[in-house]
């Protein structure tokens, strides 16, 4: 039977640790961590989710601002209230909660927030010194927590052959980046992948994120790997799984996920790491964490 990686709780020791150093921060400059997410349009979900990442930043005494448009609001709205937020000194984080109503572009409007308040890690400034491993940009949260949870398991990740399934730019491929970093062999695979389970079988550390309920059976995996399942998705009994088959899974893995309560809370937690982070850089104070 599998190790259960316990997410929410590698959360809440680690927002500890956030706790003490924002305090530090603002003991010694003044200087009080800011976050603002702009929300557009009435997703139920996106309304979920922003409440949940504002509730936890004020946990940790932060600043928290959320500003709220309809679906219909005009670009010139967007860019002004982008512009204003990058200006602010009490706002060190940006964040526009995805997805967005179909007639904007979402990487216009991730462009125009300042690179160092870019706190998902999605301007094409800080995705590109992630790709080509320059130090100092912000990293998205999601693959940061996934790498930190692995790291729960593995003590050195030197030489692993890891798989990671999925492409899009808020997980897979910063995720393939991250690990290709740790000097890890990896692949990566999609919907146009041919013969998925050969390939799972091959990954020392299996990352899955692909939006499709209990797509990856646990005769795919390597026995003893590592699982890491991002994907959560609500069924119509109104329960959440994730992309893994986490009942067969469980008894092939070394150590998994579960959905939810694995990568969910570590996602928010680096939310509040990255807003630390910039908050320490507006202050011109090291950051070591």
């Amino acid at each position: 039977m599998a190790k259960i990686i316990d997410g929410r709780k590698i959360a809440e020791e680690f927002k500890k640790k956030l706790l003490r150093a924002a305090k530090e921060l603002e003991k010694e400059t003044g200087i009080k961590p800011g976050l603002a997410a702009l929300r557009i349009g009435e997703n139920s979900a996106s309304q979920l989710y922003v409440q949940l990442k504002g509730a936890q930043a004020r946990d940790l005494g932060f600043h928290f601002e959320e500003h709220i448009f309809p679906a219909w609001v005009s670009l010139d709205i967007l860019e002004s209230k982008i512009k204003e937020l990058n200006q602010s000194p009490f706002i060190h984080g940006i964040l526009i909660q995805l997805p967005l109503p179909s007639q904007l572009d979402k990487f216009y409007l991730l462009s125009l927030i300042d690179p160092l308040k870019d706190v998902d890690g999605l301007h094409p400034l800080n995705a590109g010194k992630l790709f080509q491993g320059i130090p100092g940009g912000m990293i998205p949260c999601t693959p940061l927590g996934c790498r930190a949870l692995i790291k729960t398991v593995h003590e050195s990740l030197e030489g692993l052959n890891v798989g990671v399934i999925g492409c899009s730019l808020l997980v897979g491929r910063p995720m393939a980046l991250l690990m290709l970093q740790q000097n890890c062999t990896v692949w990566m695979a999609h919907s146009k992948t041919r013969d998925l389970p050969s390939l799972c079988e091959m990954a020392d550390i299996l990352i899955v994120a692909i939006g499709n309920p209990r797509f990856i059976q646990g005769d795919w995996i390597q026995k003893g790997a590592t699982v890491i399942d991002v994907g959560i998705n609500r069924l119509p009994t109104g329960n959440f799984v994730g992309d893994v088959d986490f009942m067969t899974a469980r008894d092939r893995a070394g150590a998994i996920t579960p959905v939810p309560g694995g990568v969910g809370p570590m996602t928010v937690a680096y939310l509040l790491h990255n807003t630390l982070e910039a908050a320490f850089r507006y202050a011109k104070k090291p950051f070591s964490f």
